[in-house]
């Protein structure tokens, strides 16, 4: 089950990686991170720490806003993201 988006799923078998429970197909961190465009700090920190202090899960979760794909984690803006989604690669 490594990768899905269900509660509580561990990662690679690692009791200390929580996958977050947005964290699948359609994520944009996982779209952006698996095209190599992404460093893979986002993801172990926030996706892969069960969302803990992710600003986008947060704002999903309490007011049901779907944050654009080039807003990270921490809630800033990656402006290489951006150009990303304009040019359709993400």
């Amino acid at each position: 089950m490594n990768g899905t988006s269900r509660k509580g799923v561990v990662y690679n078998g690692n009791p200390s990686k929580t996958v977050c429970r947005w964290y699948n197909g359609t994520s944009g961190m996982k779209r952006a991170y698996d095209k190599g465009l992404l460093d893979k700090k986002w993801i172990e920190d926030y996706c892969l720490n069960g969302g803990n202090n992710c600003v986008r899960k947060k704002r999903f979760e309490q007011e049901g806003y779907v944050s654009p794909y080039y807003v990270l984690p921490d809630g800033t803006v990656d402006d290489n993201l951006q150009k990303a989604k304009e040019e359709g690669i993400l």
